[in-house]
């Protein structure tokens, strides 16, 4: 018996030979229905969802009993230790100083952040209410306070400066504020936007590419937060974690309120053209999805941190930023 390959000669009819193009394409294993964005719905969800009083409860509860326990149990190690060796006590004793000093100074740094944001928040009331009131005089205290809140910025100066020379010509509260809006928050409306449409693309390319599960949602989440705590920070926020997440959690809570995260065909069909969405590989139709809705997010986020509300300035559109933002991620369709 002959050892090794065997050749089967195939007659020279190239006519019957089967074309792979002619092929039917692989079904999608999870299903026909186009991408809804799992991950940035579930991340939605988690930080919208409110605790009940009874979570609430729990968790203070809990909180308390292991600081109580915590601090029993330092207590005891430090004057253990002073008994058994005085001098090593001492350097422990120093050390829990120091921990507690370090403990209340973050505590003290998240209760002014939160002081500060409830400020621009009240910035952002007392435009509406100048505007619908027309009161200059009101006019004049918020553009004072505002420019007194970019202040220390250095890469306001120029804008400041400016606007201090033309508001002297306005003798109305809605060319003052709508001075204020085109000359102090139109460069900070750009540099959140370059925020947002950084944050899509990430969100879009680690969910199109790391097929791992729930990495979409760590992803989204940590994207998101991020991109939240830089806006607050751009408009004049110092958010810590506190801040930060109660920021998000009002910026997402509003988007499932509206059911702003669950339509996405808005965002997506006019920048891919048909039923494009529906024929993208799965991974890469979710990123595409997940980048759009962080985007939406992200003017989101615009609205609740920007201190004067939008009036004079149109307010940016997500699907404009979605397009800058994902506009090398895929070809369009023909």
């Amino acid at each position: 018996m002959a050892k090794g390959p065997v050749l089967i000669e195939l007659e020279d009819d190239t006519a019957a030979r089967p074309n792979v193009t002619d092929a039917p394409p692989v079904p999608d294993v999870e299903g026909m229905a186009p991408p809804q964005g799992r991950a940035m719905q579930t991340v939605a969800q988690m930080a919208a969802r409110p605790p009940s009083r009874m979570m609430r409860w729990f968790w203070g509860l809990l909180g308390a009993v292991l600081t109580a326990a915590l601090g029993a149990a330092a207590w005891d190690f430090v004057f253990g230790w002073i008994t058994r060796q005085p001098i090593l006590g001492a350097i422990f004793g120093g050390l829990l100083g120091a921990f507690v000093v370090v403990a209340l100074i973050v505590a003290a740094r998240e209760v002014l952040a939160l002081r500060r944001l409830a400020r621009i928040d009240s910035y952002r009331h007392a435009a509406a209410q100048a505007l619908e009131a027309a009161d200059l005089a009101q006019a004049r205290a918020l553009t004072k306070r505002l420019t007194g809140l970019y202040r220390a910025r250095a890469d306001m100066t120029w804008a400041q400066d400016r606007f201090h020379d033309l508001a002297k010509d306005q003798m109305d509260a809605h060319g003052l504020i709508a001075l204020a809006e085109r000359e102090l928050m139109v460069p900070l409306d750009q540099a959140a936007e370059a925020e947002i449409r950084a944050a899509a693309r990430q969100v879009a390319t680690v969910t199109a590419l790391v097929p791992v599960a729930l990495a979409d949602v760590v992803a989204a989440l940590t994207a998101n937060l991020r991109m939240i705590r830089r806006i607050s920070e751009i408009y004049g926020g110092r958010s810590g974690a506190l801040g930060n997440w109660r920021l998000t959690r009002a910026v997402l809570s509003h988007l499932v309120a509206t059911g702003a995260v669950a339509a996405v065909d808005d965002l997506l069909e006019p920048l891919l053209g048909g039923s494009v969405l529906g024929k993208l590989s799965r991974r890469f139709g979710e990123g595409l999805v997940n980048g759009a809705l962080t985007a939406r997010v992200g003017v989101a986020a615009m609205d609740v941190c920007r201190p004067v509300p939008f009036h004079d300035v149109a307010r940016p559109k997500a699907s404009s930023i979605v397009k800058t933002a994902l506009s090398g991620l895929f070809t369009k369709g023909d």
